[in-house]
């Protein structure tokens, strides 16, 4: 392949990465063509992408990028997979596909510069999204106003209790 042939796609796959920094790299080249276009269909669904791409020209658009490392994952038939809403989201995506597709393997990722084994893959798509944490820390910071209110209807409801309780025997 010429060097203005390497320039142009590597542009291109630059062009389709866009902004995104966080990426996960997995083995779909041992599906079959209705398991691969299913798993693409449901991807283009959720608003994740799937490029595969050589290995040679990866290195260097991640390179460009400053995503480096990547040397141990890189080796094999590989496809770049991102998008989504988060990067957690992605990796349950492609966990739960991986667990369906027994022929999908996951190689690695490359998150905010870092990069990411297997296991740690499989870790990550195990822990609570950006919306499960939004939620969870708004409930935290509801906790204190309800407790509060709990005292405080406390006390009034044994008072107001009492107080019924009190006019029904007088009558």
């Amino acid at each position: 392949m010429s060097k203005r042939i390497k320039q142009m796609l590597m542009a291109e796959i630059g062009e389709h990465l866009g902004e995104s920094q966080n990426m996960l790299l997995v083995d779909a080249s041992k599906l079959d063509a209705i398991s691969t276009n299913t798993w693409r269909i449901a991807l283009r669904e959720s608003n994740i992408t799937a490029l595969t791409v050589k290995n040679t020209l990866a290195r260097r658009v991640l390179a460009d990028r400053g995503v480096v490392g990547l040397e141990e994952v890189l080796t094999g038939p590989t496809t770049l997979v991102w998008g989504g809403e988060d990067v957690v989201e992605l990796s349950k995506s492609i966990a739960k596909w991986a667990k369906e597709l027994a022929n999908l393997e996951i190689k690695g990722a490359a998150i905010e510069g870092n990069i990411l084994d297997q296991a740690a893959v499989m870790a990550l798509s195990k822990s609570p999204g950006r919306a499960e944490l939004l939620s969870e820390i708004a409930g935290l910071m509801l906790a204190p106003a309800r407790q509060i209110a709990g005292a405080l209807l406390g006390p009034g409801g044994r008072v107001s209790g009492a107080i019924k309780a009190a006019s029904e025997r007088e009558e």
